[in-house]
């Protein structure tokens, strides 16, 4: 896999491969200040929220089929897209006792949370400066953007022992545009190694002629919540109209399947087409990571306005706004 990059562009040898197989680690992209700023950040965050009034809503990716779980169709959620909120893991949280309404925590506040989203790129500075930064935008640009938005951050944290899977999926099936151009920025935060949860990729998944394409979208339910639906738009980005000759099967770990060995500081580049996911963390340690979407801003994409996240009214957050700044 190419190494470290040494310039604020991707290599043509980091874009063949991203391209054939649909992302890339760039290994000490953070350096050890900068991740013990996110970190130390992440942990404040943690242990300063409130309880109070927390609807004590619990994260699920809304594939689990278990609708008992309040989860990504609240309010609380829906309204995330331009705040910090905090979300539960649904192994950490107890139904409530008889004759009471509140779910009761089996962790500590700190150690049930499943992640922290979704503007962390906007309203902390310390996320803000490791996300709107002249290489971030020199990255996305490299990949062929032309007005690159940041639309979603967050702090995965995956919890020892109870840090909960993320089954198979394509990012662009929850932030889409027409047509599709997502592409996340995964930092990991703590080593993310086979034994941790880390991330398992189906290489070369994005592409037409490996089943890469759009087929259902994460949206706003109109009777209120979210839903999927059978996407309708173009489901390869821009240029890439290949037909699909065969599908990935999302339960194969054959030879396109790869385990990511990622070290704390390293960057995955994600395409939105390509197929991922990640395990239940049942080691005893931690795994952070944070991550942040990006999408096109150009004239040419539109952002459709059924998608869960939906923009602030001062729009998307553009990367090439790093290049104006001191």
């Amino acid at each position: 896999m190419p190494g470290a990059i040494t310039t604020d562009v991707l290599t043509p040898e980091q874009l063949q491969f991203f391209n054939e197989n649909g992302f890339l680690v760039i290994p000490n992209y953070l350096s050890a200040e900068e991740i013990q700023s996110l970190l130390s950040t992440t942990h404040e965050l943690l242990d300063n929220f409130s309880l109070d009034t927390h609807p004590m809503t619990r994260f699920t990716t809304g594939d689990d089929g278990d609708d008992s779980v309040k989860h990504v169709g609240d309010d609380y959620f829906l309204s995330s897209g331009d705040k910090i909120h905090f979300f539960f893991e649904p192994d950490a949280v107890a139904p409530p006792a008889e004759g009471e309404k509140v779910p009761k925590l089996l962790k500590p506040k700190n150690l049930a949370i499943n992640k922290i989203g979704h503007a962390l790129h906007s309203k902390s500075a310390p996320f803000e400066k490791v996300t709107i930064s002249k290489r971030n935008a020199a990255i996305a640009q490299s990949l062929g953007f032309q007005d690159p938005r940041c639309l979603q951050s967050m702090v995965i944290c995956k919890q020892p022992s109870i840090g909960g899977p993320v089954p198979a999926h394509r990012d662009s099936e929850f932030l889409y545009t027409s047509p599709p151009s997502a592409v996340g920025y995964w930092v990991a935060l703590q080593d993310a190694t086979p034994g941790n949860a880390s991330l398992g990729m189906w290489k070369g998944s994005h592409t037409g002629k490996k089943g890469g394409h759009i087929r259902r979208r994460f949206v706003r339910a109109e009777e209120g919540g979210t839903t999927f639906v059978a996407n309708d738009g173009p489901s390869l980005p821009l240029g890439k109209d290949e037909e699909a000759e065969q599908t990935v099967n999302e339960q194969s770990e054959g030879e396109d399947f790869e385990v990511l060995n990622v070290k704390a500081g390293d960057l995955v580049l994600i395409h939105g087409n390509v197929l991922h996911k990640s395990e239940k963390n049942t080691s005893d340690k931690s795994r952070y990571a944070y991550t942040f979407h990006v999408i096109e801003g150009a004239e040419g994409w539109t952002y459709d306005e059924r998608n869960w996240l939906q923009p602030p009214k001062e729009g998307f957050s553009r990367l090439t706004d790093a290049y104006s700044r001191a």
